[in-house]
C-alpha cells in the first residue's frame, strides 16, 4: 500500500511539517510508502501530472492499492487522479481531503473528510463526504490542520446516519493515523 500525498499551493515546508505531526505516533512504517506530489503552483490542480507522477515512482503501479491523502487545491487534482488510476485498473483504498471545500467528492472507494471548522465541514458535506469524517474544534485557520495535525483537535464524525452525533474527540493526525490503520488492515 502506497500513500499518495497532494498537497496545496504553498510552501513546501508546511507539507514536511504535516508528514513529521502525522508520522509523530505509532505509523512509522508508513514512512517509506510515502509518496509527496511536487507540484508547484497550479500543478497541484492537474490530475494528469499527479497520474504521470505516479506512473513514473511506482515500480508496479497497477499492483499497488493507494490511499490518497489530500490538501486544499491538492483535493481537485487528487480526486481526479484518484478516478483515471481506476480507469487504468488502479486500486484506490481511500481517499482522505482535507479542506476540500467546495471540491465535489464522489467515487466507489472510500471518501473522508477533514476540514479546519464546522462550517466548513458542513457546507462541503453537500458535495460529497463517507462515512467517518472530522472537523477541528475549536476552529482553526485553514492552514493549520495541514501544518500541524497533531495540534488540531475535533471530532471524528460518523456521516452515515446524517445526524452528525459526535464519535469521538482527538487530534487531526491522531484521526488520520486511525483510517491508515484500517485500511493497512483490510
Amino acid at each position: 500500500m502506497s500513500i499518495i500525498i497532494c498537497p496545496g499551493i504553498h510552501e513546501s515546508a508546511l507539507t514536511e511539517s504535516f508528514i513529521s505531526g502525522l508520522l509523530n505516533g505509532s505509523i512509522d512504517q508508513y514512512q517509506a510508502d510515502i509518496l509527496v506530489f511536487p507540484g508547484k503552483d497550479f500543478l497541484s490542480l492537474s490530475a494528469l501530472h499527479i497520474l504521470e507522477f505516479l506512473r513514473d515512482r511506482l515500480k508496479n503501479p497497477l499492483e499497488s492499492p493507494l490511499i490518497f491523502i489530500s490538501f486544499s487545491a491538492g483535493v481537485v487534482g487528487a480526486i481526479g487522479a484518484a478516478h483515471l488510476w481506476q480507469l487504468l485498473g488502479g486500486r484506490v483504498k481511500a481517499f482522505i481531503a482535507i479542506d476540500g471545500w467546495g471540491v465535489l467528492l464522489q467515487g466507489n472507494f472510500p471518501i473522508h473528510r477533514m476540514s479546519h471548522d464546522y462550517f466548513t465541514h458542513w457546507s462541503s458535506s453537500l458535495l460529497g463526504c463517507g462515512q467517518y469524517n472530522f472537523y477541528a474544534e475549536p476552529a482553526v485557520d485553514h492552514m493549520s490542520i495541514w501544518r500541524s495535525p497533531e495540534t488540531v483537535q475535533g471530532w471524528g464524525i460518523d456521516s452515515s446516519i446524517g445526524i452528525f452525533p459526535p464519535k469521538g474527540y482527538l487530534s487531526a493526525a491522531a484521526f488520520l493515523r486511525m483510517l491508515l490503520e484500517h485500511y493497512e488492515a483490510n
